[in-house]
């Protein structure tokens, strides 16, 4: 990345909106979360990479690790995951060619299939698992009162969506 801007793209956007549109508020709001994301997602995966992981795929072993057996229907891991399912699929192919996990034919539906974490997955995940928290998962500029606002002020939303009743 280059050197830092001497203004604030999205404060100069806003302006420049509003001389234009309305919903000035909701267009730097939704600008600034996209940007963040973008940046959270960049500095998560180079964190990750030396583990042979992006974040999305973190995302899946850990939810294969908290499991009962450790194993789960692609479907189900699409929608905890809250994911297309040719998003999981693509994911634990990635995954299975590490060695991370199996993907099994689900014993009880000739039509399902389940990813299974390996014993290397599991340590994969307890290593990447240390680099993240010891990097506070990019969020080391917050204190734990803002990390409190910032889930209560997006929980509304992930509502709406549907995502949880």
């Amino acid at each position: 990345m280059g050197s830092p801007l001497g203004f604030d793209p999205i404060e100069e956007a806003a302006r420049q909106w509003a001389a234009r549109w309305p919903a000035v508020p909701q267009m730097r709001a939704v600008t600034s979360i996209m940007r963040v994301q973008q940046l959270l997602i960049a500095q998560l995966d180079e964190i990750l990479k030396p583990h042979g992981l992006t974040f999305a795929r973190y995302e899946a072993l850990v939810l294969l690790v908290f499991s009962r057996r450790g194993s789960l229907p692609l479907g189900k891991m699409g929608e905890r995951l809250q994911v297309h399912p040719t998003s999981v699929t693509s994911i634990v192919r990635r995954l299975e060619a590490g060695g991370l996990v199996l993907r099994r034919p689900h014993p009880d539906d000739g039509r399902a299939v389940l990813a299974e974490v390996t014993t290397r997955g599991r340590a994969v995940v307890e290593a990447a698992t240390v680099d993240l928290t010891a990097a506070q998962f990019g969020l080391d500029v917050l204190d734990d009162a803002s990390l409190e606002q910032v889930f209560d002020l997006f929980r509304p939303l992930r509502h709406a969506a549907g995502d949880f009743t």
